[in-house]
């Protein structure tokens, strides 16, 4: 029993995450110097409620996705929450040293996708924008199930389906400009590559010693 419960000790490495968040809240507010990297292309993205859905389901939707990942391949799932914390401390770096702000709509109508969209303006400061951090995070999902060869055709159209959904709520729900997708999609790529340059090599030689 104990020598099954060390199998999933490695999940414990996902606490990085929320200990890496703490610079989130620390971060989140206005600076000296904000600037803004909206674009005509914002102006004309229209305010669609409905996806602030996706967009609370993104922290479930990422630790699902990590356990998924580590019962599929222990390199995929590796190489991914690598890949993820070097990105959050990139995106916290960028907070830092370049601090961009959105302006938000003011909610006025009643309902339940109104509401949760309030509650979010209430709860998360209009700053920490670029890059987009739900952007990141459910994109490098995207890449680990790329990776993982030994999921179902259904589970990957799913994790497409749903991390996209993810990524798009950002600027529908005016939480992000595109800019902040683009510069979190960019970061995904440089960092997933990254942990797999430092990562791959290693998983190899421990293969061929095992043989």
């Amino acid at each position: 029993m104990i020598a099954g419960a060390k199998r999933y000790l490695p999940l414990l490495w996902m606490l990085a995450i929320p200990v890496l968040n703490v610079f989130y809240e620390i971060l989140n507010r206005a600076g000296a110097h904000v600037s803004s990297l909206a674009t005509g292309l914002d102006e004309r993205t229209p305010f669609l409620p409905a996806f602030i859905i996706p967009y609370l389901i993104w922290y479930p939707f990422i630790m699902i996705m990590l356990i998924v990942l580590f019962m599929k391949s222990r390199t995929v799932y590796y190489r991914t929450l690598l890949a993820l914390s070097l990105g959050l401390i990139g995106c916290y770096l960028t907070y830092y040293f370049y601090q961009t702000t959105i302006s938000r709509p003011t909610i006025t109508e009643h309902g339940l996708f109104y509401s949760l969209v309030n509650m979010i303006y209430h709860s998360d400061g209009p700053y920490n924008c670029f890059p987009s951090i739900h952007v990141l995070t459910s994109y490098l999902m995207l890449k680990g199930v790329s990776s993982c060869t030994n999921l179902s055709r259904m589970t990957r159209w799913f994790v497409v389906v749903m991390g996209w959904s993810i990524i798009v709520s950002t600027v529908f729900v005016k939480q992000h400009v595109w800019l902040d997708m683009a510069g979190a999609i960019l970061l995904a790529e440089m960092m997933y590559y990254a942990a797999g340059t430092w990562l791959l090599p290693r998983t190899a030689v421990q293969r061929r010693q095992v043989e």
